[in-house]
């Protein structure tokens, strides 16, 4: 029997390039990637696969973008949110899927952070799947911020700094709710995490794609899926 990853981390890398060479605006390429979100998140239901992570949008990305188009990526993220909040159709919705963002979700727009706040609570009850999604996130900034928490609360006394392990550090991190990514997908034929979930991918299987987010097909997915099950994990034994 095929070996299915509970948790995928997905780099949905290429949605501008796309948009270039097919001679589009940047932010159209946004457009057809926030597409493919939800044709995953029905591929998953499809293979069984329960939680799934995206990396939207990096720390890296808030600072360099230009100003119009992170203002088009934001309005998007809303108005994507809001149709999650009235319409039942919608494939989280339909497929029972519980949302969370993590990440420095205060440097958003403040409209954007009450969308978010909402839907989070709208679907808190659904147990069928998980959909996390990373917004002006960085892997490297998620365990310093988690570091100087750490060292706040043993300050304090709340915590015995002999005492601190593995455990302790997972538990303030952003991430905290959902297990270890146990294969992480990468599109656009980068071949790098770009400061995606160092502390929780240390042992993720990796699979790189050539092709652009948006092309991506089922049928690329489901190859995805399958080398994953051919691989033996080991953990480090």
């Amino acid at each position: 029997m095929l070996m299915l990853p509970e948790h995928v981390g997905i780099i949905p890398d290429g949605n501008r390039r796309l948009a270039r060479r097919l001679m589009k605006r940047p932010w159209k390429g946004h457009e057809w990637g926030i597409e493919k979100i939800k044709s995953v998140l029905e591929w998953c239901s499809d293979l069984g696969v329960k939680t799934v992570t995206f990396y939207l949008l990096s720390l890296e990305n808030l600072e360099k973008r230009p100003k119009r188009e992170l203002d088009f990526l934001f309005n998007m993220a809303s108005n994507e949110i809001r149709t999650i909040l009235t319409d039942k159709g919608h494939v989280v919705n339909k497929n029972k899927v519980r949302l969370n963002f993590f990440g420095r979700l205060d440097m958003l727009p403040k409209e954007l952070q009450k969308d978010m706040t909402e839907a989070v609570k709208k679907t808190s009850h659904y147990r069928n799947y998980n959909l996390n999604l990373a917004i002006a996130y960085g892997g490297r900034q998620e365990i310093m911020d988690a570091t100087r928490r750490i060292a706040k609360d043993a300050k304090k006394g709340l915590i015995n700094p002999d005492r601190i392990n593995e455990e302790t550090v997972r538990g303030y991190l952003w991430v905290r709710d959902s297990p270890d990514p146990d294969m992480i997908i990468r599109t656009g034929g980068e071949k790098r995490l770009s400061n995606f979930m160092p502390f929780q991918s240390v042992y993720s299987e990796l699979v790189f794609i050539d092709k652009m987010w948006p092309e991506l097909t089922k049928e690329d997915f489901a190859r995805a899926i399958k080398e994953f099950g051919k691989r033996q994990r080991r953990f480090g034994k």
